[in-house]
C-alpha cells in the first residue's frame, strides 16, 4: 500500500471514530469550521496583493470541504472560475493584462493608505505629511 493511500486510510479511521461519538462530532465540526473560515478570510483579504491570495482561499474552502458538503460545491465551482478566467486573462493583450496589473496596483496602494503604513513609514523617515495618514 502506498503511503498517502495508508495515510488516507488512518484518516478515514480516526475521522470514523470521532463521527461516532456525538460529544466529540459536533466541537470537531465547529473547529474544522472557525479554523476554515479564518483561513478563508485572510485568502480573501490577501487576493489583490502579490503572493498566494488565492492558493489561501482555496486552502480554506479545503478545510470546510473536510466537513462540509457546501463547501466542497463551493472548492470545485470556484476552482473552476478561476481556471477560467486565468485561461481567459492568458490570452489578452498587453493592453488588458497591463490594466489588470494597474487595478492590483491602485487596490494595494489604496489598502496600505487606509491602513497607514505610508503614515506609518514616513515617520520613520522624517516625512510628516498630512496626506500620508489613514482616513480610519
Amino acid at each position: 500500500m502506498s503511503p498517502f493511500r495508508e495515510a488516507e486510510s488512518r484518516w478515514h479511521r480516526w475521522r470514523a471514530h470521532i463521527a461516532a461519538r456525538p460529544s466529540l462530532n459536533l466541537p470537531y465540526r465547529i473547529g474544522v469550521g472557525v479554523i476554515g473560515l479564518i483561513v478563508l478570510a485572510v485568502g480573501v483579504v490577501t487576493i489583490p496583493y502579490p503572493g498566494p491570495g488565492w492558493l489561501i482561499v482555496f486552502a480554506g474552502l479545503g478545510i470546510l470541504a473536510s466537513e462540509f458538503a457546501w463547501a466542497h460545491r463551493l472548492l470545485h465551482f470556484a476552482k473552476a472560475r478561476y481556471d477560467r478566467f486565468m485561461t481567459w486573462f492568458g490570452t489578452q493583450s498587453l493592453i488588458v493584462k497591463g490594466l489588470g496589473v494597474l487595478f492590483t496596483t491602485v487596490v494595494v496602494m489604496a489598502t496600505l493608505w487606509v491602513l497607514g503604513t505610508f503614515h506609518l513609514l514616513g515617520t520613520w523617515v522624517g516625512l510628516d505629511y498630512s496626506w500620508l495618514e489613514s482616513p480610519l
